[in-house]
């Protein structure tokens, strides 16, 4: 499985965000209906607030009901960029982060099963082996859509991480 080590200082995620039903599988609609929403005076700001890598619109998902066990109840889903940036303009939400080290999974192939699948295996597989444990934080992805290829994605996921103690 592919990965990469980052170290990254603190930041703010900052964006839109919303309650939405959890979904394990496929398309969740109500995320899309949340992209949707998102007016074009919240994207300026947020491109104009973007000042960290990855510099893509990203997902994050936090506050689940069952802490991402079960597929019921709701979640937070917040649609935004990373920034570095104090002064947030109105309508967007902040969530602040704490510096830290973040393991990073490039996917590509059929979204959303790809990424699906991927952040399955990063649980599965990569934590079993890996020198890393989760660290007491918020992952999250972002997705570029491939315009010659319906349906095909290239994505990364990134997830919080300390080294394990030995």
């Amino acid at each position: 499985m592919e990965c990469r080590i980052i170290e990254k200082p603190a930041f703010n995620f900052v964006g839109v965000s919303k309650r939405v039903p959890m979904q394990f599988e496929g398309v969740n609609n109500a995320i899309v209906d949340l992209a949707n929403s998102i007016t074009q005076e919240q994207r300026e700001e947020m491109h104009r607030l973007q000042n960290m890598e990855p510099f893509e619109v990203v997902n994050v998902s936090y506050n689940s009901d069952t802490e991402f066990k079960k597929e019921e109840g709701y979640l937070t889903h917040l649609i935004g960029v990373l920034t570095t940036e104090k002064e947030i303009g109105a309508g967007l939400e902040t969530l602040p982060m704490k510096a830290g080290t973040w393991a990073v999974f490039p996917n590509e192939g059929e979204f959303p099963s790809t990424l699906q699948n991927t952040m399955a295996r990063i649980y599965a597989e990569w934590f079993m082996t890996a020198d890393y444990e989760l660290a007491e934080s918020l992952s999250f992805s972002f997705t570029k859509m491939n315009p010659d290829r319906q349906g095909h994605a290239y994505s990364e996921i990134w997830i919080p991480v300390v080294k394990k103690e030995r």
